[in-house]
This record gives structure tokens, sequence and C-alpha cells, in this order.
């Protein structure tokens, strides 16, 4: 360290020529804090600079394309002495001829500072000096060295406002980056979504075109998107040709300017197709998440600058370019990556649903049928609550899967949840879920079948059997559409489309107070009737042939048919078990029938039909007949009911007015057989309905 007097002796060293140079240090140190821009930078010590050294006019200049061009002046415009410059640059010092000084700008030890931009181009203050005499001449060569401290100083200024300028114009651009990455994130077309990425390399980079290639290993070819000029967007080119091959062999940046090496390094035969010239080009490797080469981002003609911190070149790309077109090719890589693996995912879902509907469809061609399907696929199309009516066995689930699979909700889940088999203490817990120590058994938290469902459907089945006070809780969920979970005190939104479905006739059970009114109706938005088996005609063949194809494709053997006797047979019985219990008809015969025609006696051996065959034939047989008379009466008249139903297509009036009966009558008829109707809850509101349309998505009796 040195002492007070040496410090003293320091200072005494200091002499009135030193001023202007201390003058200039402090100008040069506010000016940085003070300035925006290298522009703003020198228009406010410039000034000082030529009052320094006595220059009338003067600014700065830098070399472009072997020639010096003026980067900013200030006084009257001269014609810059070039040569004076060049030799001064040559020498590295600052020289003087015929009333100019020419001083290079360098910043002294480049391996100390920041990093430095590859381009930087030779940069000068020239000066023209008032009085240029000989002794003028002299003296400044004499005080050479001031001038040169001078100008050191004003080039380290300016490299400190370059490095400010690169890193403001670093930070922009990772933030416009960042910012386009993340609407990259949002689009699934994979057309716009590499237009997209094009379009913000041409906006951040300044350049004419950008095309991202990528690679078709097998066929050797680079596929370019989008390609600006072709006709139909779509440019194949060898992968070892050109710039964008080398980058694919070396998997590294490259970068080409217009007199800077070879040019036949561009592809010009690309550039003829398209009546298009190359004079720059920058491209870097897409690496996939795996780092493995998937193509080349290229960027074409870069042009000049509108504005951006510290970018004032205009005739080629740089490092800077370079590295953010790199991050931009991070970046698209990422999207293009996360594209094709939501489009998998998407196509592979589509298929899978696709899959889930086409084995349960709704098979038939029965009148009642066709209606019913459409109505399905009418109601499918909203969120509206629906119940299924019809007996066991008619393809209840099926047809609740059907509105599913034909709704906006077919992505979401389908759950099914069986109200007859959930006794009293676990319905809650079942249906809304509960939390880790709401009551004994329960270990952990458990999520419900609400819960499960949000986003698709949730299938109630047997509703009729629900108790009492699971009725009045599914009520308050239906109406708020939120759950508590047992044990919580939190609501849970859950957005679910419930189908409910029964075998029991609900009006009765209203009347017998084990069903609630309110309910019923909150179910019953819209109302489906399924009709039994017996009443569809042929739909029994067409049923028996689904089956037969369906188990023999399962089980390996050669599809089986039926005979002409063995589809009388079919068509005669009764059914009670009806689509179920056909069902599991076709299915013994695929196992236990070796022969590919099916006969009567083969469906005679296996049990049900056996039965009821034999029985109709043997008139002797007491334990033929039905236990009471009123018994089969009964099941007369609901298979009347039901063909007269079928005949009219499902309008309750034209079968009322069939079977001499009043509609309201019918109706009556039918609670009191037990069978389901179309959800009045009365006579009144059956009478109400005599004017409503059989196509009608609100009239139950498709």
């Amino acid at each position: 360290m040195m002492t007070e007097a040496e410090n003293d002796m320091e200072f005494k060293q200091i002499t009135a020529d030193d001023v202007p140079e201390l003058h200039l240090a402090l100008d040069l140190l506010r000016g940085i804090d003070d300035a925006a821009s290298r522009d703003r930078f020198l228009q406010s010590v410039m000034p000082q600079v030529l009052r320094m050294f006595g220059g009338s006019c003067g600014g700065v200049v830098s070399q472009h394309d072997g020639s010096w061009v003026i980067e900013y002046w200030l006084g009257e415009r001269m014609r810059v002495p070039e040569s004076l410059v060049s030799e001064a640059l040559d020498r590295n010092s600052t020289q003087f001829d015929a009333g100019w000084l020419a001083a290079p700008l360098a910043a002294g030890d480049s391996s100390s500072s920041h990093e430095r931009d590859s381009n930087q181009r030779p940069t000068a203050v020239v000066i023209r000096v008032e009085r240029m005499d000989r002794d003028a001449t002299r003296e400044l060569q004499k005080d050479s060295g001031r001038l040169q401290r001078s100008v050191g100083l004003l080039a380290s200024a300016l490299q400190r406002i370059e490095e400010s300028e690169r890193d403001t114009r670093r930070i922009e651009q990772l933030s416009s980056v960042l910012q386009a990455a993340a609407q990259w994130q949002m689009l699934d077309d994979d057309k716009a979504l590499l237009e997209r990425i094009a379009a913000t390399a041409i906006k951040l980079l300044h350049c004419e075109r950008a095309s991202i290639f990528l690679w078709d290993r097998r066929r050797g070819k680079l596929i370019g998107r989008p390609a600006v000029g072709v006709a139909d967007g779509h440019l194949e080119v060898d992968d070892n040709v050109g710039i964008v091959g080398e980058v694919l062999r070396s998997g590294e940046t490259r970068l080409w300017n217009s007199g800077s090496d070879d040019s036949t390094r561009v592809n010009r035969r690309v550039d003829q197709s398209l009546s298009f010239e190359t004079r720059s080009l920058v491209a870097v490797p897409l690496r996939g998440r795996r780092d493995e080469l998937i193509g080349v981002f290229e960027a074409i003609n870069r042009v000049s600058g509108d504005g951006i911190a510290g970018d004032r070149r205009n005739d080629g790309f740089d490092e800077m370019d370079a590295r953010l077109l790199t991050d931009l090719a991070t970046h698209a890589a990422v999207a293009i990556e996360s594209q094709r693996t939501r489009r998998s995912l998407t196509e592979a879902n589509d298929r899978l649903i696709h899959d889930a509907a086409a084995s349960t469809p709704l098979v038939g061609n029965d009148p009642s049928i066709s209606s019913l399907r459409l109505n399905a696929q009418k109601v499918a199309g909203t969120d509206l609550t629906v119940l299924v009516l019809g007996a066991n066995g008619t393809g209840k689930e099926v047809l609740a899967r059907q509105i599913h699979y034909e709704s906006k909700r077919r992505s979401g889940p389908f759950i099914a949840v069986n109200c007859a088999a959930l006794v009293e203490s676990l319905l809650e817990s079942e249906l809304f879920g509960h939390e880790k120590g709401a009551f004994t058994d329960a270990q952990q938290t458990r999520v419900g079948k609400f819960e499960l469902a949000t986003g698709g459907t949730l299938f109630l089945d047997e509703i009729g059997d629900m108790s009492p006070g699971g009725q009045a809780k599914l009520l308050r969920v239906l109406e708020e559409k939120v759950v508590v979970r047992v044990g919580g005190s939190m609501p849970i939104p859950v957005d679910v489309r419930v189908i409910a479905a029964t075998n029991q006739p609900l009006e009765q059970l209203i009347s017998q107070k084990r069903f609630r009114e309110d309910l019923f109706f909150r179910l019953s938005v819209v109302s489906l009737t399924l009709p039994p088996l017996r009443a569809r005609g042929n739909d029994v063949l067409v049923l028996a042939d689904h089956f037969l194809t369906q188990f023999s494709y399962e089980i390996g053997r050669t599809k089986p048919t039926l005979d002409g006797d063995a589809k009388q047979t079919l068509l005669t019985h009764p059914w009670p078990g009806n689509i179920r219990e056909l069902r599991n008809t076709m299915e013994r015969v695929c196992y236990l029938c070796s022969d590919d025609i099916i006969r009567p006696e083969d469906l005679m051996l296996i049990g049900p039909i056996s039965v009821r065959q034999e029985t109709t034939s043997s008139i002797g047989d007491v334990a033929s007949f039905d236990p009471t008379l009123s018994e089969s009466t009964r099941q007369f008249q609901v298979g009347h009911i039901d063909r007269a139903i079928a005949v009219c297509r499902g309008n309750m009036t034209d079968a009322a007015a069939r079977l001499g009966l009043h509609r309201s009558n019918l109706y009556r008829k039918m609670r009191q057989l037990g069978m389901p109707t179309s959800g009045d809850s009365g006579e009144a509101s059956s009478d109400s309905a005599d004017d409503m349309d059989d196509s009608s998505l609100m009239d139950g009796s498709v």
C-alpha cells in the first residue's frame, strides 16, 4: 500500500493539462449511468471529446463490407479520411494528417472483458481539428499518451454500453422465447404449430425465412415445413447436402454469411427452384427428449434490426443469433414432441372409446328399438338426467352406455353402481367417499363414485331399491352438484351426468311412500323405456346371430347357424329373462353344440328352453301349468299390451285405441300389472301427454 506521503506525491503529479482528461472520465461515467443505448451515450459524450481536442466536427465510424460508415457524427458532415482511419487501425495508434485526427477504439485486453461479439467491426474516432498547423500537430503528437488514454476511456465506456445492450437484448430474447413456447403448447394441429414456430423465429431473428426440417431417417430426407414460396408448403431435401446436412451430420450449429467462406456450402438448387437467393444463414440441431437428433431449425437472410437494443447489424447472422435460434430450437423440439404425444394419446383414446362403444351396441331393427335409438341420440347431446325403464335383462345398462359414448362426455369415465347391492351403512361412503378416520374401518381416504365419474357419466342401476336415506342424500347432490365426503366438511364440486335405471314401477313405490316423488321428477327429466324381448319380433333372431358371432370369435370356432325350426323355437319362446336369457342361451350353444347347424333339439338340451318346450307340448303334465289362473291371465295381458305398444312404435295413444282403452286407462292397467310406464305420476300427467309427439324426448314410451 502507498503511504500518505506517496499519495500526496502522486496527487501533486496531476497538472492542469490533466483536467480535461478527468472531466472526460467523469462525463463518460455519467454517460454510462444515464445512457440507454450506444447512440444516446455518444450523443452525450462526443461534444466533450471534440472540445477536449479542439475539434470542429467528428464522430465514430466503423467498417462495413470494406467501406467506412458513420455511426455517429457531430457538426458539419465531411468526407471521412478513410486512408488515415485504416492506418490508425493498422498501427493501433492515433494518427494525424491534414487537419484530421483518427484513433482506433480498442478496449484493451478482451480476455478479461465480457463475451465479445464475434462479428465486432473495426471502429475508430475521427475528429476534424480546428487548428492543425505544425506546432499544434507536434503538441498533439507530444501528448499522444494522454490522447490515447482518453480514447481508451471512450472505448471502454462503449464496450460497457455494448455489453449492457447485449445483456438487455438477451433478456428480451429469452422472455420472448418463453412467451412463444407457452403459446406453442396450446396448439394441437401440427401444421399450425410448425408455422407458429417459424413465424416466431422470423420475428425474433429479423430474417426473411425460417423452416423446421424434420428428419425422415428411413428415407434419408429432411422435410421442411413450413416451406415459404413452395406451392404446397412442403419441401424435401437429401439429409446429406447443404448446411442443414452439415448440422445433421455434426450435431452442431452452423453460421454462413455471404463472403465469409465457400458459397458452395449452400444448396443453390433449392434457391433456383424457389427463385430465391440465400445471403446469410444460421442452422441449429433439433434434439428430442432423449437428446437424439430429430431435425434442423434454419433461419435465412437476416435483415436490418428494428429498434432492438444493441442491434445495428444488417448484413448477416452472428453468435447471438445462433444462441437465440438454439433457444427456440430447444423449446420447439419439446413442443413438437409434446404435440406428437398428445396426438398419439388422443388417437389411442379415440380407438379405445370406439372399441368400448362397439362392444356394447344397441342391436335391433324393430321399430320400437329404432325409435329408442333415435331418441337416445337426441338426448346424448345434452346433459339432461335420464331415467331408463324396463324389465330385468332388457339392456338398460347397454342403453346407458350408448348415451354416454354418443355424448360429449365420451372421453370421460362411465361408472356403474348397483344401488340394490349397497346397504344403508355403506351407500353414502360408496357414492360420496369418506375421509381417513371417518369411521372404524376408514383406514385411508376414499374417493366416492361421484368424484370418480367427474367429467363422465354415473349410471345408477336399480335406483328403485335405494333406501329412503340414500334417496334424500342423492337428491341433494343432484340439485347442488357438490358432494361432502363422510367425515369431511369441504364441499367438492362434481361435473357428472346421471343416468338412472330401474325395473320397478316407481309410481307404485311413490304411492306406497317407498320412493321420493321429488327424486323421481329429478331423475326422470327424460324417460326411456326398453320393451321386453318378446315384444321385439324378429329382433330375437338378430340378437341371437350377434351373440353367436361374438362367442364364436371369443372361443375360436366357426360360427354355427340356426336352422328354420330352431329359429321358430326362439321366436315362440316367451323369454322371461329377456336379452340376458338369450345371451346365456347362445353362449351355451357355442360351447356345447359341436355341429355347425343348430337344431331345436340342440336348444332343448340346454336347460330352460327345453323345460318350457316340453311343458307346452305335454298338456297332461300338471307341472307345466302356471301356479294360478290369475298369474297366467296377468302374463297374457302383459304380453298383449307389450305387443300393441310395439306395433304402434311406442305411441301410447294409438296403442290404447288398438286395445279399446283410453290412454289414461291403459296407464292405470299397466301400473296394476306392474309394468313400467313412461314416467307419469298420475292420470292427469298421462292425459296431458296425449298431445305430445311420439318422437319427443320427453315421451318415455319409446
